[in-house]
């Protein structure tokens, strides 16, 4: 009896986080439509069917929503990263495929760096350093912590680890940021096509920069 008697209570959770879900999904969608953070509740009613009113029930404010959102973003790929850097395979292995993973993040998520801005600079000290604290600081760790491995292994050249996170971070976002300004160059936006070619290229340009050259790239016989 008392099992049953918390089913109706269950039930009510698992429709708050449905519609959590869904709110998030609607503001994610926006975003990427209309290549803008700014959006209005009321036009996330619209997008999600959901009375704008539950945006506050849910989240508190609409700053809470776009924390929701990002937190939710990032999960996924801190996750990616942290799985990144346990597989045995060598330093720069890790950092190609980092490379490709932080282009991937942003042509799913194209909103996510201007969202990270706006929460780190025109929100909150408290904001400030949530989004420090589950985003910049953890990406910031495992790239530090790649780049160590890569020069004990001999493969990577020392650099500034801050350097590299605005480097490789600014990089990758700006083909997703500016792509309205971009799409006539693009001649149809930024495809699938458009976002390989891009990997192709920020992995050879950073690359270049970072990785020791072989011995055969510098004149000499390898043996």
């Amino acid at each position: 009896m008392r099992a049953q008697s918390n089913l109706p209570a269950q039930s009510a959770e698992r429709q708050q986080s449905v519609t959590a879900a869904r709110l998030l999904a609607a503001a994610g969608e926006l975003m990427t439509e209309r290549n803008s953070i700014d959006i209005s509740l009321s036009e996330l009613a619209k997008k999600s069917g959901i009375n704008a009113a539950l945006v506050k029930y849910h989240f508190g404010s609409k700053d809470g929503l776009l924390m929701a959102l990002l937190a939710r973003d990032s999960r996924s790929e801190i996750e990616n990263l942290d799985y990144l850097m346990r597989q045995p395979i060598s330093p720069t292995e890790k950092l190609k495929l980092h490379i490709a993973g932080i282009i991937k993040a942003y042509h799913r998520f194209p909103y996510l760096n201007r969202l990270i801005h706006r929460m780190l600079y025109e929100s909150s000290d408290k904001s400030a350093k949530e989004v420090s604290r589950f985003f910049a600081k953890p990406v910031f760790e495992i790239q530090r912590k790649l780049l160590e491995q890569g020069v004990e292994a001999g493969e990577f050249r020392k650099v500034d680890p801050m350097m590299f996170y605005i480097s490789l971070i600014g990089a990758c976002d700006h083909l997703f940021h500016g792509r309205t300004a971009m799409s006539p160059t693009l001649g149809g936006g930024v495809t699938d096509e458009v976002r390989r070619r891009y990997v192709a290229h920020m992995t050879e340009l950073i690359c270049g920069g970072i990785l020791k050259a072989s011995p055969a790239k510098n004149g000499k016989t390898a043996k």
